[in-house]
């Protein structure tokens, strides 16, 4: 799996997402960031990202997905070390 594969889905889900991710291969941490999670709970934003990596997950052709959703709003008020994913 690579990054557009996984920019290509989750903006399939939240067209108006802004997407940053790092890594390579099967282990990814993505920060996502959508006026749409508006009123929605962390796990459910979660649950919805991690949903259109299901069969991958469950294979194992992708290991492991970290991910940071946020409104623009929440992202706004990060501390500046946890806006960038390392």
């Amino acid at each position: 799996m690579d990054k557009e594969e996984i920019f290509k889905r989750i903006t399939g889900l939240y067209p108006d997402s802004e997407i940053e991710a790092t890594g390579s291969d099967c282990s990814f941490e993505v920060l996502v960031v959508s006026a749409t999670f508006e009123g929605m709970r962390a796990l459910k934003r979660q649950q919805s990202i991690l949903g259109l990596f299901s069969p991958e997950l469950k294979t194992g052709k992708l290991h492991a997905l970290a991910i940071k959703a946020k409104t623009p709003e929440e992202l706004k008020t990060m501390p500046s070390n946890l806006l960038q994913i390392s």
